[in-house]
């Protein structure tokens, strides 16, 4: 079993190089109910590092298969009021907000897709509020795991449920740095590292990327004044915070017009409690207008059903293959971690803060940037050991970015 010391370590990590919690500041955290004694050491260390508040919303992934097996449609597309009050005075407030993810890949593989993409879509409309507030980073934000049974029998399935969690642990826990002496200082050095790269990118200011692998033969055209980010990001009140932790990714913003050809993806996409796999979209002119699946292929039609925006771009971003996720050889069926082993793109909104003065622009401002808007913002794998990456610079000369999966 996990010893308390590095339960303990893990939570001042969160809270102090994730979200970054400051003195009267409160935290709300979303939690699952099988990681309760996790969140109660987060909870005692926010209160011990000053929190005015903490307030947990709990998940529970037995009682979300029961409504989503018995409840009636209308409750299923329905987002209740209250709790969208609730987000959005914590946002006002200025709270940090800290999510802890542990959700069975397979919760809801026996669902009808048409119900998951309702509730999804339901979410996402009532919550768009308070996502202006995440994703233009008007308040720090973080996501962080901890195993599940079921999750860590998914990625470990020879091991019964005891050592497959002891075995998720030990792997989370050394990704996230916490088996280091000083994590906090590990995260200090690691995101100096990041800075330097999206630095470096920023100057090459290129106009386009081609990715070129098994299957994948994709050009994305990057807007003018995108910003490549990465590591920790700074919210309005000038705290500076990791929205992911893991994070191994330099990302920007790929012009919502400007993607075309055919992507395959390289690792299972866990989505609304259902795996996708072996899947590839074809783009015109930024939307895909082709697809297919070899798994949940349902699943991933009403993903792109999602509304106008789903079928577009809002990220691209671009990860090593010798990440110390992808040297961990697991596949974890969790974006959060698959997505720090692999270059990636996300289907659906882009972050404003990608685009110089994105976080003040309206909506029109952005869409004539070339910035998309969507209810989903979903990532997936697209990286490996075979992926070229070519930067087209705006003289239309071609240089390397990523050989055989790595930096050039």
């Amino acid at each position: 079993m996990v010893d308390h010391q590095s339960l303990e370590k893990y939570a001042e990590l969160a809270l102090k190089t994730g979200v970054n919690l400051q003195p009267n500041q409160a935290l709300m955290i979303n939690a699952p109910i099988e990681g309760a004694d996790f969140t109660r050491i987060v909870a005692k260390k926010a209160y011990e590092l000053g929190a005015k508040d903490v307030h947990i919303n709990w998940s529970d992934d037995e009682l979300a298969l029961l409504k989503y097996e018995n409840a009636p449609d209308e409750v299923i597309g329905s987002f209740p009021e209250w709790r969208v009050m609730l987000h959005d005075m914590y946002a006002k407030d200025g709270a940090a907000v800290l999510s802890i993810r542990s959700t069975d890949p397979d919760l809801l593989q026996n669902i009808d897709p048409k119900r998951v993409a309702m509730a999804n879509k339901a979410a996402g409309e009532a919550l768009k509020n308070f996502r202006k507030y995440t994703m233009n980073d008007k308040i720090p934000w973080s996501i962080i795991s901890i195993p599940s049974g079921d999750w860590a029998q998914k990625i470990f399935p020879d091991k019964t449920k005891a050592e497959a969690i002891e075995s998720l642990w030990d792997a989370i826990l050394k990704i996230v740095r916490v088996d280091q002496d000083d994590p906090v200082a590990a995260w200090d050095a690691h995101n100096q590292t990041l800075k330097e790269k999206r630095e470096e990118l920023n100057a090459k200011n290129y106009k386009k990327l081609i990715f070129k692998a098994p299957g994948t033969n994709l050009e994305i055209e990057l807007p003018e004044g995108h910003i490549w980010k990465g590591g920790s990001a700074q919210a309005e009140t000038g705290v500076t915070f990791n929205p992911n932790m893991p994070t191994e990714e330099v990302f920007s913003v790929p012009h919502k017009y400007g993607v075309n050809g055919t992507v395959a993806s390289t690792k299972p996409l866990n989505y609304g409690g259902s795996v996708i796999d072996h899947f590839s979209l074809t783009f015109k002119d930024g939307e895909v207008v082709d697809f297919k699946a070899e798994q949940g292929e349902e699943v991933l039609k009403h993903l792109l059903d999602s509304d106008g925006g789903a079928r577009r771009l809002g990220e691209v971003a671009l990860v090593p293959h010798e990440s110390p996720v992808s040297q961990s050889g697991l596949i974890f069926y969790n974006t959060l971690f698959d997505e720090n082993a692999s270059c990636h793109i996300a289907l659906g909104k882009a972050y404003p803060t990608n685009i110089e003065n994105g976080s003040t622009m309206s909506d029109e401002e952005l869409h004539k940037h070339g910035v998309n808007d969507s209810l989903v913002h979903v990532d997936f794998m697209i990286g490996s050991h075979e992926l070229d990456i070519d930067g087209v610079k705006q003289d239309g000369t071609v240089e390397p970015i990523f050989r055989n999966g790595t930096w050039a």
